[in-house]
């Protein structure tokens, strides 16, 4: 029969286990101690005491004037019991110097010979043993006696080790109730302790927290989403490789607080808020981040745990989407009117006007070639070329004219790979979009809007004398990109031309304002700039330069 197996303890048992055993030994190690010192200090107490009561009796004049009489312990019995009784030692023993006893705690063994050592004492010396006589094992000192400089006897006080042992185990009793108090003490401490440490451990053992480290270091570094964690100073505690790539962090941003980051000031303070934000779209150096915070409302110290998502590619891809829409919208547009066109054409043909209905075909086909060549002829680079006919289909719809400045020319092989097509749909897509956008309204309504995010349309409902005109410059030489979007719209005014690249800034309200700024982030990722003036026609003009840099190994484009 298997036994079943039982779940390891819990990190905060063993220490509790470890440190109860650990305060066991110490008050037991102390308690020895103690007893091996008090044994000793009692045993030297007693020597010290016994020593001090046998040079007193044998420097009394008395015990002197006793030694010379017939009968030495007449006198002397009642005086070393007096002695004995006064100084609470077990004997005090007067024998002459052949070691013949003349007093003794038993009466009936004066007279007898002493058991002990006296060669010293008649030497002259006052030494100190421990000797097993008459009472049992003892602590005694033997001194001599002198009477004219001429030892006349002995004197011998001791205290037995029975005695002294007792008053060690009295000793030893407090001590033992001095160790158990300890021990109770330092039991109860630690448990108080390590029920804290099994709190915030949440009963876990070693193992599990070990694992736990593991498994929390792999996924911080596979999560491929940023994950920032802000202590209650609002400095960084931790952050994971997607969160230093999606900011742009170098080795020692723990323990940096947020505002020294150097970050944008409106993620700067989504990361400082103490409110949660949830899904907000800001701008880092060179990528667009959604960003959710999560005040910590637990613990010693507030905080705060961030998640980043990196939303450039999103968007980019939306902006895309957002032009084949508009493309297909114009397509299907063009279709309805090709079928009305065509209708005209078979009309023209049934009344018998051959070549009236040959001329009216032949206009609008040479007005859509005459553009569709311009393009292709000055544009080689397929994407910028799609695109741009796109963008023609679209403002013509919305009634702006698309027209191709004269100098624009980028030859085949111009742009190196290193320039990422999506970075051109982004930058010129937006600006065309926007510049569509100012150049309609203008047209419709006056003084008009313009707005940073593409895809704001309103069909015109009435036309100024001069058509609406967006004019496009795309030239590729002397080692840069240069493309340059004019519209003839109202313009941007000086009091807003810093502040047009701003996330969010848009004359057409909230929830607006990403494209200029995706336009700005898109230049820089690439190394290039991007400036706002007021056009020729009146309206405002964006111009974007992009270096031309080759990768490693590649010949740059001539």
């Amino acid at each position: 029969m298997r036994l079943p197996r039982t779940r390891p303890r819990s990190l905060a048992g063993q220490l509790f286990a470890m440190q109860v055993v650990l305060v066991a030994a110490v008050v037991a190690g102390c308690a020895f101690f103690a007893y091996a010192s008090g044994s000793a200090q009692a045993q030297e107490t007693a020597a010290r005491q016994v020593r001090a009561a046998a040079l007193a009796v044998a420097g009394s004049p008395s015990v002197r004037e006793a030694i010379r009489t017939p009968d030495p312990s007449a006198a002397l019995q009642p005086y070393a019991e007096q002695v004995r009784e006064e100084t609470g030692i077990a004997f005090v023993t007067i024998m002459s110097p052949q070691r013949v006893r003349w007093t003794h705690p038993d009466p009936g063994r004066i007279g007898e010979t002493f058991l002990g050592h006296t060669e010293q004492a008649l030497r002259g010396e006052t030494f100190a043993e421990t000797y097993t006589g008459t009472l049992g094992p003892s602590i005694r000192v033997v001194t001599p006696v002198r009477d004219g400089g001429r030892i006349t006897g002995l004197v011998s006080a001791g205290i037995t080790v029975e005695r002294v042992s007792t008053q060690v185990r009295e000793q030893l009793g407090a001590l033992g109730l001095a160790a158990g108090g300890a021990l109770a003490l330092g039991g109860l401490g630690t448990y108080v302790i390590n029920a804290r440490l099994r709190r915030h451990t949440h009963g876990m053992n070693a193992g599990e927290l070990s694992r736990m480290h593991d498994y929390h270091e792999a996924t911080l570094h596979a999560l491929r989403e940023g994950l920032l964690m802000l202590d209650g100073r609002r400095r960084i505690a931790l952050v994971n490789d997607a969160g230093r790539e999606l900011l742009g962090l170098g080795p020692g941003a723990v323990g940096r607080t947020v505002a020294e980051l150097e970050l944008p000031a409106p993620l700067t303070g989504a990361l400082l808020a103490s409110e949660p934000r949830v899904d907000e779209v800001h701008l880092a150096a060179d990528r667009v981040i959604v960003v959710n915070t999560r005040p910590v409302v637990g613990g010693e110290q507030r905080g705060t745990v961030v998640t980043l998502r990196d939303h450039t590619e999103l968007l980019a891809l939306w902006g895309e989407l957002d032009s084949e829409r508009g493309f297909t919208q114009a397509l299907r547009s063009q279709a309805h009117e090709a079928a009305n066109r065509l209708h005209t054409v078979v009309s023209l043909i049934e009344l018998g006007r051959v070549q009236a209905a040959v001329d009216f075909a032949t206009a609008e086909l040479e007005l859509a070639q005459v553009l569709t060549d311009r393009v292709v002829g000055a544009v080689a680079e397929p994407v910028l070329a799609a695109l741009l006919l796109g963008k023609a289909a679209q403002a013509n719809e919305r009634g702006v004219e698309l027209v191709l400045a004269d100098n624009s020319l980028i030859d085949d092989g111009a742009l190196p790979a290193t320039l990422a097509q999506r970075d051109l749909v982004t930058i010129l897509g937006n600006l065309i979009d926007n510049a569509v956008d100012a150049a309609s309204e203008a047209a419709t309504s006056g003084p008009g809007t313009v707005d940073t995010e593409p895809g704001a349309a309103t069909a015109p409902s009435a036309r100024s004398g001069a058509r609406a005109r967006v004019t496009v410059t795309a030239l590729a030489g002397d080692g840069e990109l240069l493309l340059r979007v004019a519209d003839t719209g109202a313009g941007i005014g000086p009091d807003d031309a810093g502040e047009v690249f701003r996330r969010g800034w848009s004359t057409h309200g909230a929830g607006r304002g990403l494209g200029l700024a995706l336009v700005r982030q898109a230049a820089h990722r690439n190394g290039g700039t991007v400036a706002l003036d007021r056009s020729a026609q009146g309206g405002a003009e964006f111009t974007v330069r992009l270096p031309l840099r080759a990768r490693a190994g590649e010949e740059a484009p001539a």
